[in-house]
C-alpha cells in the first residue's frame, strides 16, 4: 500500500509539471504579442516619420517646427525604433528558452525585458511634453510660400505637392493664398481633385470646385494636435509595458519551478514491514555471577527463537545491553 508521504510528493511533483506546461504556454503567446505588436509599432512610426518630415519642410523655422517635434518626437524616436528592433530579438531568445527550458537563456530574457522597459519608462517621461500651439500660427506657414516653383527649392515644390495631394488640401487658409503671395496666376496643379497638367488654370477659369477648397493649414495643425496613428501608437506602447510586466512576472515564477523541479528529491524513509515490531528488542541478562535460573532460561530462548522466525531472512538483530 502506498504512503500517505510518497502519494503527496507525487500529486505535488504531477501539480508542479502542470504549472510548468501553464506557464510555457502563456510565455509563447506573449512572445508572439511581441512579434506582433513591435512590427506594428515599427510600421506605423515608418508612416508617421514618413508625413512628420514633410509638415517639418513646411513648417520650417515656426513654432509649428517645434510643435510637431515635441508632439511625435516620443513615437518615432531612434531610441524607441532601436527598442522594437531589439524587443524582437529578445522574444526569439525568450520562445526558445521556454521551448527549452533552459534557465540561461529565460534569466537573460528576463535581464532584457527589464532593461528595454526601463528605457521605454525613461525616454517616455524624458520626451513627454504637451505642443503649444495656437491657430493664429498657421499663418506662419505662407512664409514659405514665395520660394514655390523656384530652380533651389525644387524640394520645398516636391513637398508642397505631395502634402496637398495627399491631404487634398490648397494654400494655407484658402487656395487664393497662392495668387496672393506668388506670382502665380492659378494654384498649383496638386491643388484639382482630378490631376491632370493644366488642370488648375482650366480650374481657375471654368470651374473653382475642381480645386480643393479647404487650406493646409487646419491640416497640418490638426496633424500637430495628434492623429489617430499616433494615438494608436501610444496604445501600442502602453500594451507592450504592460506585456513586458507580465511576461517578466511569469519569466520569475518558471525560473523558480525549473529550479525547483532539477533539486534533487528528498528521500522518503522505507515503511517498516506489517506484522513487526520496529523497536529494538531488549534481553536483561542477571548480573555477574548469578547463575540464571533454569525456569527463566527456556522461556527467553522461546522468546529469541520467536523473533528470529518472524524475520523472512533470520538477520534481526537484536540490542543488548550488559548491565554493570
Amino acid at each position: 500500500m502506498r504512503s500517505p508521504v510518497l502519494a503527496i510528493a507525487v500529486a505535488l511533483r504531477m501539480a508542479r509539471e502542470d504549472a510548468v506546461r501553464c506557464l510555457r504556454c502563456l510565455l509563447y503567446a506573449i512572445n508572439l504579442l511581441f512579434w506582433l505588436m513591435s512590427i506594428c509599432v515599427l510600421g506605423v512610426a515608418a508612416w508617421l516619420r514618413d508625413y512628420l518630415n514633410t509638415v517639418l519642410t513646411l513648417a520650417a523655422h515656426t513654432r509649428l517646427e517645434e510643435a510637431a517635434v515635441l508632439t511625435y518626437s516620443p513615437a518615432v524616436h531612434p531610441v524607441i525604433i532601436a527598442v522594437c528592433c531589439f524587443l524582437i530579438i529578445v522574444a526569439m531568445v525568450g520562445y526558445c528558452g521556454t521551448l527549452k527550458c533552459n534557465l540561461l537563456l529565460l534569466s537573460w530574457y528576463f535581464g532584457s525585458l527589464l532593461v528595454i522597459f526601463c528605457v521605454e519608462l525613461a525616454s517616455g517621461v524624458w520626451t513627454y511634453d504637451e505642443p503649444s500651439v495656437q491657430r493664429s500660427d498657421m499663418i506662419s506657414l505662407k512664409s514659405r510660400m514665395p520660394n514655390y516653383g523656384l530652380q533651389r527649392y525644387q524640394w520645398l515644390t516636391h513637398t508642397w505637392n505631395t502634402f496637398q495631394t495627399e491631404f487634398k488640401c490648397c494654400g494655407v487658409i484658402y487656395f487664393t493664398d497662392w495668387l496672393e503671395m506668388t506670382e502665380m496666376e492659378w494654384p498649383p496643379d496638386s491643388c484639382c481633385s482630378n490631376q491632370y497638367p493644366g488642370c488648375a488654370r482650366h480650374a481657375h477659369y471654368r470651374d473653382l470646385s475642381d480645386l480643393h477648397q479647404e487650406g493646409c493649414g487646419p491640416k497640418i495643425y490638426s496633424f500637430i494636435r495628434g492623429t489617430k496613428q499616433l494615438q494608436v501608437l501610444r496604445f501600442l506602447g502602453v500594451s507592450i509595458g504592460v506585456a513586458q510586466i507580465l511576461a517578466m512576472t511569469l519569466t520569475l515564477t518558471l525560473l523558480w519551478a525549473l529550479y525547483y523541479d532539477r533539486k534533487p528529491p528528498e528521500p522518503i524513509p522505507p515503511e517498516p514491514p506489517t506484522g513487526t515490531d520496529p523497536g529494538p528488542l531488549t534481553i536483561t541478562h542477571p548480573p555477574q555471577g548469578e547463575a540464571p535460573k533454569s525456569g527463566n532460561t527456556r522461556p527467553a530462548e522461546a522468546w529469541s527463537n520467536t523473533a528470529t522466525t518472524s524475520n523472512g531472512h533470520g538477520h534481526t538483530q537484536f540490542e543488548m545491553e550488559t548491565l554493570s
